[in-house]
């Protein structure tokens, strides 16, 4: 696996800012942006793709691309695959995002309706630099990967259903390998001032069930994944670093904005039934826990709902106080803690935790990362347009 956040560069840097509750939430550095009301996101620090990559970006990648482009070369060093066995036709990449070149589309809007008095001209390769499936194309062409290759779009779910689906095809035998993930770089004048209407931004911080919570903050990153079947895993002599159990996914078919229960019990019990796991056996969950007021409850009664008695003992916490409300990209993001969680057998604490909700009943772990005894572990991603997905991960023997 590999990653590109606001905790820096790798799965390693992500996974110890979890482990320290270490909030990559900072003021907000963007061009054009004096205007926004708020004033903070968790921006990727000091992102160079060329030196990341050793090699020239083409024109054609934007920002978000690049994230997975540098995500994607991490995971398939880390896995020790051959290029010429990921290359071809029993390959498939699978990368989701929200919105795909949010930074394109801002400037070349901006560009057209100012160039005049500006004296610019609008950058030639907006096409396919915005492509919500810039990314994907970049990663099959990168990696010569010539099976099925598409971007998904599901909102904040989007990264999680890449990675489910990547998972089902391999199951169903259509490839052995893919690579899955998801990215974004959406923190733009126009995209920011958007979400600032909708008035679920925070000005001070994301506190995910915390009483006094005040909202989301948005974040950029991408995470990207070697899924393979075991045969093929064991014909290269490569080492697991846990399994993909269960994917569970669901559509409430209710409203475009606010979450229901139904909907995210519905995608638990599928991830839970779909790997066989009884939901006692769980050790930890990774929320989508947003900090907006009303997700954070209903996500804490659709858990209640599915673990019933047991999530008394389940550790609970959200890892977008330290990453930021990716979007497109959490799921991914997200599953990097769960997995490095079973890895390390540690629960990462809820950073910026304070006053607890009596509404938000759950055992949520505070301070530093805590030793525990995983053998499967739950993420969630739970999207506007009522979109559902959990994912379920258990360890590598």
């Amino acid at each position: 696996m590999g990653a590109v956040s606001a905790a820096g560069i790798g799965a390693e840097l992500l996974w110890i800012a979890a482990c320290n509750g270490t909030s990559g939430v900072r003021p907000l550095n963007l061009p054009r942006g004096e205007g926004l009301r708020v004033r903070i996101a968790a921006q990727v620090p000091d992102f160079d793709a060329e030196h990341l990559l050793g090699r020239k970006v083409p024109p054609t990648a934007e920002r978000f691309a690049q994230f997975a482009l540098v995500a994607a070369f991490e995971a398939v060093a880390q896995a020790g695959i051959a290029p010429e066995l990921l290359a071809g036709r029993r390959s498939a990449a699978v990368i989701g995002t929200g919105i795909g070149g949010a930074a394109s589309i801002d400037e070349g809007s901006y560009v057209f309706y100012k160039g005049h008095e500006i004296g610019l001209r609008n950058e030639p390769m907006t096409v396919p630099r915005s492509m919500p499936s810039s990314a994907v194309s970049h990663i099959s062409i990168a990696h010569g990967i010539t099976g099925p290759s598409f971007g998904l779009v599901s909102a904040c779910a989007s990264g999680a259903q890449s990675i489910g689906y990547a998972g089902q095809m391999i199951r169903a035998g259509l490839v052995d390998r893919a690579l899955a993930g998801g990215a974004e770089a959406c923190i733009t004048p126009a995209t920011m001032r958007g979400w600032e209407l909708l008035r679920v931004m925070s000005p001070r911080g994301c506190q995910p069930f915390a009483a006094g919570r005040s909202g989301m903050v948005i974040g950029e990153g991408a995470a990207v994944f070697v899924l393979e079947s075991e045969a093929a895993l064991r014909a290269r002599g490569g080492e697991a670093l846990a399994w993909l159990g269960g994917y569970g996914t669901s559509s409430d078919a209710k409203d475009m904005i606010q979450p229901d229960i139904d909907g995210a019990v519905s995608a638990m019990t599928e991830a839970l039934e779909d790997a066989g796991v009884a939901p006692d056996r769980i050790g930890y969950v990774n929320a989508h826990g947003t900090g907006t007021v009303l997700n954070d409850i209903n996500e804490a009664r659709a858990l209640r709902e599915v673990f019933g008695a047991a999530l008394d003992s389940i550790p609970v916490s959200s890892s977008k106080p330290v990453l930021g409300h990716t979007l497109g990209a959490a799921g991914a993001l997200e599953l990097v803690v769960a997995v490095q969680a079973l890895r390390h057998q540690m629960v990462p604490p809820q950073a910026d935790f304070t006053q607890p909700d009596p509404r938000c009943a759950l055992f949520i772990p505070s301070g530093t990362a805590s030793p525990a005894r995983l053998e499967a572990v739950l993420s969630n991603s739970f999207a506007f347009g009522g979109i559902n997905a959990s994912l379920l991960v258990q360890r590598a023997a």
